[in-house]
C-alpha cells in the first residue's frame, strides 16, 4: 500500500522553510487529489492561512495526476514515504497542519499512531484523517481494520493529545467501489452483447448513503482552512452522499443502460475478498483470519444502518456532497 522505496525530494529545495506548511499525505490518492485541488482557492479568503505552502507526498512524482498537482498555486509535490515521517522532518517543513488517509493493512495502527505522535511532538496544530464507515468504528466490529480507527481516535482523543487538535472524518463506503462493478458489466455488455454475473456488494433492499470520495477530501480542505480549528476539534464526522440507494435499484440503472433485464444478479457479493487476499496477501505472513474479516464490513450497511440520514450537521454546513449514484455510474462508463 506505501512505497518502500528511499525519500527522495521532486523538487530539491523547498524554499522559504519557515514559511507554514499544511501537508497532504497521499495527494493523488482516492481522496487526497481533490484535498489538494481544492485547498488553494480556499486559503486564498483565509484571515490566517494565506501564503501557507502546501506540500503535496506522492508515491509516484512522475505521473499524470502529480505533474496536474505540482500546477496548482502554492503547491510543492514531494516524493516521500510518509510512514518514514519523523518529527524533524515536520519541523524541518514548518508543518502546521496536516491530512491523513492512511492504509488499512493490519499495521495500520502502529504506522499511522507513530505519524500523529511524530506529529504531536513536532507542534503540528490540526490534523484532519480519513476513517470509515461510522457504524462499525467501534471497539467490538467483527473487521479489524475499523477497530483500528477506533484505536487512533482513541489515541487522539486522550489527554496527552490536547496539544493536537483533530477531526476525524467517517466516510460511508466509497461510490466508486459500489458502481465498479455494475459500470464493468455495462461495458463488457456493450462489447459483446452477453451478460456475465452482476456482483453487487450491496443488499437488494437496504438503502445506503454511498459517498464520491472527491467529495469526502473537499470536506476535508474546508476542514483544513479553517481559521479556528477549536470548533472541530475532537470531531468524528459522518459522511454520506446526498441520497440512498439499494442493489435493486442499481440492477434498475443497469437495465436501463443496456436495454435488457439483467439474468444473474448476486446481492451482497463479497468474493472479490477471495481474490484480494490471493493476490496481496497469500505469499505473505499476514493472518488469513484477519485479512477474511473484511468480509464482514458491509454488514451494517445491509442491516440499514448507514443510510444518507446519519450524514452529521456540521458536514452539510461546510460542504455538502452532492453527487448521486447515477451521476457516479455514468463517469465511471465515460472513462
Amino acid at each position: 500500500m506505501h512505497s518502500p522505496a528511499r525519500n527522495q525530494h521532486l523538487t530539491s529545495h523547498i524554499p522559504g522553510t519557515m514559511t507554514p506548511s499544511i501537508l497532504i499525505v497521499g495527494a493523488t490518492g482516492n481522496t487526497g487529489r481533490a484535498v489538494t485541488q481544492t485547498l488553494p482557492k480556499l486559503l486564498e479568503s483565509s484571515s490566517t492561512l494565506r501564503g501557507s505552502r502546501i506540500i503535496a507526498l506522492t508515491r509516484s512524482p512522475s505521473s499524470p495526476a502529480a505533474q496536474e498537482l505540482a500546477k496548482l498555486p502554492g503547491v510543492e509535490v514531494l516524493q516521500q514515504n510518509w510512514v518514514e515521517i519523523t518529527a524533524a522532518w515536520l519541523r524541518e517543513h514548518n508543518v502546521t497542519r496536516a491530512f491523513i488517509a492512511s492504509h488499512n493493512e493490519p499495521n495500520q495502527f502502529a504506522e499511522e499512531s507513530t505519524f500523529h505522535v511524530n506529529a504531536l511532538h513536532a507542534g503540528v496544530k490540526y490534523v484532519v484523517r480519513i476513517s470509515t464507515t461510522a457504524a462499525n468504528v467501534r471497539p467490538d466490529c467483527p473487521v479489524y481494520y475499523p477497530r483500528q480507527h477506533w484505536a487512533i481516535e482513541a489515541l487522539l482523543g486522550s489527554p496527552e493529545f490536547a496539544d493536537l487538535h483533530w477531526t476525524s472524518l467517517q466516510p460511508n463506503v466509497f461510490s466508486t467501489l459500489v458502481m465498479g462493478p455494475a459500470a464493468e458489466f455495462i461495458k463488457e455488455y456493450r462489447k459483446n452483447g452477453k451478460q456475465s454475473t452482476l456482483r453487487l456488494l450491496l443488499s437488494e433492499d437496504a438503502g445506503v448513503g454511498i459517498i464520491d470520495p472527491d467529495e469526502v477530501g473537499v470536506v476535508a480542505a474546508h476542514l483544513l482552512a479553517q481559521d479556528d480549528t477549536s470548533v472541530h476539534n475532537h470531531a468524528k464526522y459522518v459522511l454520506n452522499g446526498p441520497e440512498d440507494i439499494n442493489g435493486k435499484q442499481i440492477v434498475d440503472l443497469v437495465e436501463q443502460y443496456i436495454g435488457a433485464p439483467a439474468q444473474d444478479v448476486r446481492y451482497k457479493d463479497v468474493s472479490f475478498i477471495d481474490t484480494f487476499y490471493e493476490y496481496q496477501y497469500a505469499a505473505t505472513k499476514q493472518s488469513k483470519n484477519v485479512i477474511y474479516s473484511i468480509k464482514r464490513a458491509p454488514e451494517t450497511a445491509w442491516e440499514g444502518k448507514c443510510s444518507a440520514s446519519t450524514t452529521s450537521r456540521e458536514i452539510l454546513d461546510l460542504a455538502a456532497p452532492e453527487r448521486a449514484p447515477a451521476d457516479v455510474l455514468k463517469t465511471l462508463l465515460e472513462e
